[in-house]
Order: C-alpha cells, then structure tokens, then sequence
C-alpha cells in the first residue's frame, strides 16, 4: 500500500504566462515566489510552491503528492510497476524544477498524470500574497475521469485512499487523512484537472472575494454555496488558461474511520452539490496534456 501524506502542487502549462501570473497573484491572492526557466512558481502556504505555471502550450501538466522518504518512493516505483503501471523516475534538474529531492511519475487509467514525491522544499516566511484573500492553504484538487468507480478503485487497491461520499456516479470524494477529501474524481469524458481549491479563514473571506471576483468581472461557475458532503462553503471561479480555482472554508474532518460510513448523494436532486440550492452547472475542466512520461520538464 503505497501512503500518500498531503497533496503537493500542481503544475499547469500556460500559453500566456503572464496574463496567468497575474490573475493568480492580484486576483486569486497568491504569492509570485520566484520564476526560473519559464516556471513561475505561486505559493500559499509553507509549501514552497503548490501551483506552478510552465510557460507552453495551455493544459494540466500534473498533479503530485507528497510521500513520506526515499524508502517509500521505492516502493510505490515497486508497486506500481507491480500493477502494471508504467513508471519513470525524474531526473535531477526535472526535481529541481519541482522543488523536490526526488519524484517519480505515473499516468492513472484515464491518462491524468500524477507525480509522487519526497522532500518538498518548505518555506517558512511569512507568505506575501498578492490580495488579502483569506487564503489559509492548499486544500485539494480534483481531476476528472469516465469512470469514478474505477477511479475509486485504482486509487484505493494502490494508495491509502478512502472514499468519503459518493454523488451518484458523477464523483467520488477521496481522503488521505482526517479532511473530508484531498482527491475528487469527477465524471468526464477525457482526462484533466477539474479545479484547485484554497482553504480560507472564515466565511467572511468567502462571502469578501465573491464580491471582489464579481466587481473585478470574474467569472463565478459556482456558489457561494455550501456542498453538503464536506459541509464546506463554496465558491468556485474561472481564471485564464482553462483553470478553475475554488475558495472554501469549514471542511468537514473524518477523525474516525471506523465510524465513518460513506454516504450516496443523488445528483438529480437540487439540493445534492449545494445545500443551498443554488446552481450546480459543471465547472470548466484543464485538459489533461498528453505527454510520454518524462517529456515534461
């Protein structure tokens, strides 16, 4: 079983990189923490990084996910070469430009491309972000897959995850550790990211940005709302280069596993993405770009 401690980033392509940066500092609010080699690199948290934008053609590069030591690389290279997974370990200057000692990459069944890796490099400066957003940390990202009941199943037959709630079949809601999910797999035709979501303070800050995305001539595609799996309240918005970003505060934690009983959400009913009954139109999706492994820099 291969153990997956935290999401780590997300690394996105972006044909104009800096109409990106600039939505993801001044109107997201998150920190520019550097550039090199056409990788600008967005920060919110300790993390030194958990969205980096690589200047080329637009589209999800991958999504990646923290492990605990180089013993427990190994094994998931093992074990998922063992599944039949086809594997590569990324070469020094790849990890560097990921801020990691050492990763390995991997496609799931559908093609999304996801990355595993080990020492993530920390930052413990106060982050300087770009708006006063609420922006407390990177909470979970979420891809989109045909099938959700085999996306279930390939993650949890490899990986410590554990499905939470089930929206029919449209999503399944996974969790690594005590939160509600830190990996949603929504139903999609081809392979990509569906949104990235930030943790804020308080529903002050969420009720304060949908206002602030509204005036700035955002497009809103969700909320606020309030899903009733997690009991998060939402707000999901759309930025350039495809991605969709999601501010949420109050997500549910799951502290006993035992107890825990995933529940079956129908998605016909109005009130089964949003409590609140507001709009549950489909998010826009990244679309996953297609590369052999290795290939992304």
């Amino acid at each position: 079983m291969i153990n997956l401690r935290d999401i780590a980033y997300v690394r996105s392509g972006a044909l104009d990189l800096e109409t990106a940066v600039r939505f993801a500092v001044d109107t997201v609010g998150m920190a520019e923490q550097g550039r090199e080699d056409g990788v600008a690199y967005l920060r919110v948290d300790n993390r030194h990084h958990c969205l980096a934008l690589v200047e080329g053609e637009s589209g999800v590069l991958s999504s990646a996910f923290a492990l605990g030591n180089e013993d427990d690389l190994e094994e998931a290279e093992k074990e998922l070469q063992l599944a039949g997974v086809p594997v590569l370990r990324g070469s020094a200057e790849q990890a560097r430009s990921r801020r990691v000692r050492d990763f390995l990459a991997f496609d799931d069944p559908f093609g999304n491309r996801f990355e595993l890796v080990i020492d993530q490099a920390q930052d413990t400066r106060p982050v300087a972000f770009g708006r006063p957003a609420g922006i407390v940390e990177f909470g979970h990202l979420c891809v989109d897959a045909p099938d959700v009941r085999e996306a279930f199943g390939f993650w949890s037959r490899l990986f410590n995850v554990r499905v939470s709630d089930w929206i029919g079949d449209w999503a399944a809601l996974l969790r690594i550790d005590a939160v509600h999910h830190k990996l949603a797999v929504f139903q999609g035709n081809s392979p990509g990211l569906c949104h990235i979501n930030f943790q804020v303070q308080s529903i002050d800050d969420v009720m304060r940005n949908w206002h602030f995305l509204e005036a700035s001539g955002v497009e809103i595609a969700q909320g606020p709302g309030r899903h009733p799996q997690s009991s998060a309240i939402f707000l999901y918005f759309h930025g350039p280069e495809g991605l969709t970003y999601e501010y949420s505060y109050g997500v549910r934690l799951i502290e006993d596993d035992d107890a825990w009983q995933p529940r079956w959400f129908d998605p016909a009913q109005p009130d089964s993405i949003d409590m609140w009954c507001g709009t549950s139109k489909r998010v826009a999706t990244q679309p996953q770009i297609r590369r052999a492994l290795g290939q992304d820099r």
